[in-house]
C-alpha cells in the first residue's frame, strides 16, 4: 500500500499536495492527521500541518505487486507507475532504463504482462476492471502503426477478393482494427477463436 507524509499550512492543503502526489481521490485513501498547524505567538513557534495520507488497499494493488515481483525476478531496471485509476480501469507504465527490454515483438511481452496482471486483479474484483499496461510510449505507436496496416490490408482485400486473416491480438487491439475499417461499406471484420488466440479477419462484404 502506496503512502506520503506532506506538510501543509492547513490539514486540507498539506491533503490536497498529498491526493496530487498520489494520483488518487478522497474516496480511495485513508488519512491521519499527524501535526495539526499552529499559528504560534508573533510566528514563534508556528508549524505546519502534516498529514500522513495512505492509498486504500485495491484489486490494483495486487496486480502492480505482481508485476513488480516479476520485474524484480528478471534483474532489469524497471519500475512500475500507476498514471490514473478509477473503479473500472488502471493505466500503468514501465519505467525505468530497461523498459524497452519488456514490450518484444509486436509487443508480445508487453501484452502478455498485462494479460497476467489482469487475470490476478479480477480475481480480487467482484466486477470486470481493465488493467492497460504500457512502456516508452509503445501503446500510441502501436495504435498508428494497427491502423495503418488495417488501411493496407482492407485495399489488398478488396482489390484481390479474398479475406486476410490478422495474427492473434488482444482485444483492445481488434477493437483498434474494426473501429478504423468501421467505415469501408467494401469490407467487414469480425473475430474468431478463443482468447489469448482469438484473431481478425478482413473480408469483402458480401
Amino acid at each position: 500500500m502506496r503512502e506520503v507524509t506532506k506538510y501543509g499550512k492547513t490539514v486540507a492543503e498539506a491533503v490536497s499536495i498529498a491526493l496530487n502526489e498520489l494520483n488518487a481521490t478522497l474516496e480511495q485513501v485513508d488519512i491521519q492527521v499527524v501535526e495539526k498547524p499552529k499559528s504560534g505567538f508573533l510566528g514563534i513557534g508556528a508549524r505546519k500541518a502534516l498529514v500522513k495520507v495512505a492509498l486504500n488497499k485495491t484489486p490494483f494493488d495486487d496486480g502492480v505487486d505482481y508485476l513488480t515481483d516479476i520485474i524484480k525476478q528478471s534483474g532489469l531496471s524497471v519500475h512500475v507507475q500507476v498514471e490514473e485509476r478509477n473503479m473500472r480501469a488502471c493505466r500503468c507504465q514501465l519505467a525505468g532504463n530497461d523498459a524497452f527490454q519488456l514490450i518484444g515483438k509486436h509487443g508480445k511481452t508487453l501484452n502478455a504482462l498485462q494479460f497476467l496482471a489482469e487475470r490476478v486483479v479480477n480475481t480480487q474484483s467482484d466486477h470486470r476492471i481493465n488493467l492497460m499496461l504500457d512502456a516508452e510510449n509503445y501503446r500510441e505507436t502501436r495504435k498508428r502503426a494497427l491502423i495503418d496496416l488495417a488501411q493496407r490490408i482492407a485495399e489488398k482485400t478488396i482489390k484481390t477478393g479474398r479475406p486476410h486473416r490478422f495474427e492473434p491480438m488482444p482485444a483492445f487491439e481488434r477493437k483498434i482494427v474494426h473501429h478504423a475499417l468501421s467505415g469501408n461499406k467494401k469490407i467487414q471484420t469480425f473475430s474468431n477463436g478463443e482468447e489469448p488466440r482469438r484473431y481478425l479477419t478482413v473480408a469483402p462484404h458480401s
